[in-house]
């Protein structure tokens, strides 16, 4: 029977477990050499016209170098896409596939406004916004020091995030992220629902999946 990390890692559902593994495996890449940065960025120039097109995934993948913020948004990531993986889409996997997937192609098209070779963190930020507008009463605990209702979770990460890295280029990655999660929550849970009267194709996997 696996123990340890090996045992851990299984009681992760499937979606968020494959994002994790290839976060961590793309970062320890780069971190022993075997590729380089700017390698995975993503630009539409360097996917397409130079025909690379492998950077359509890898920008989603990679968090940056060893430091506090890759930490970060690797335990905020894996703990809130679990549980609304493990909560709102039990069961589900094909639609949480593409729930990521049309945010990706999102976040894609916006990169150019927003100057962000890399969105990794931004993905991130949209089950993290989800979660927190499907449940407006919870309680979240920062750290052990403060303690704020589900909903300003997003944008308290993000300031702690601006304050990590000293930039306010990276918490635009991570505004962009939230922008996207209020696009997939709003069309799920109120134009799908008081709108449509049901699910809708940008709400529910297609069969194929």
């Amino acid at each position: 029977m696996p123990d340890g990390i090996e045992a851990w890692l299984m009681q992760v559902p499937p979606i968020t477990r494959a994002w994790l593994v290839l976060s961590v495996a793309t970062t320890l890449a780069v971190q022993c050499q075997a590729v380089t940065p700017l390698q995975l960025y993503f630009s539409f120039k360097s996917a397409f016209t130079n025909v690379q097109p492998w950077r359509i995934l890898t920008t989603f993948f990679y968090f940056g170098p060893l430091s506090l913020d890759l930490v970060f948004h690797l335990f905020f990531f894996m703990r809130y896409s679990r549980m609304l993986e493990e909560s709102s889409f039990a069961n589900r996997r094909a639609d949480y596939f593409w729930l990521l997937l049309l945010s990706s192609m999102m976040l894609l098209s916006l990169s150019p406004l927003f100057n962000l070779p890399f969105l990794s963190s931004s993905l991130a930020f949209v089950p993290i916004y989800i979660w927190s507008r499907r449940h407006p009463a919870t309680p979240i605990s920062l750290f052990g020091v403060f303690t704020i209702s589900a909903p300003y979770l997003p944008l308290a990460l993000v300031l702690f995030s601006w304050l990590v890295t000293g930039t306010w280029k990276a918490a635009a990655g991570d505004l962009a992220g939230c922008a996207v999660g209020h696009v997939g929550w709003f069309l799920r849970d109120v134009w799908a629902r008081e709108m449509v009267g049901g699910f809708s194709p940008l709400s529910e996997a297609p069969d194929m999946l």
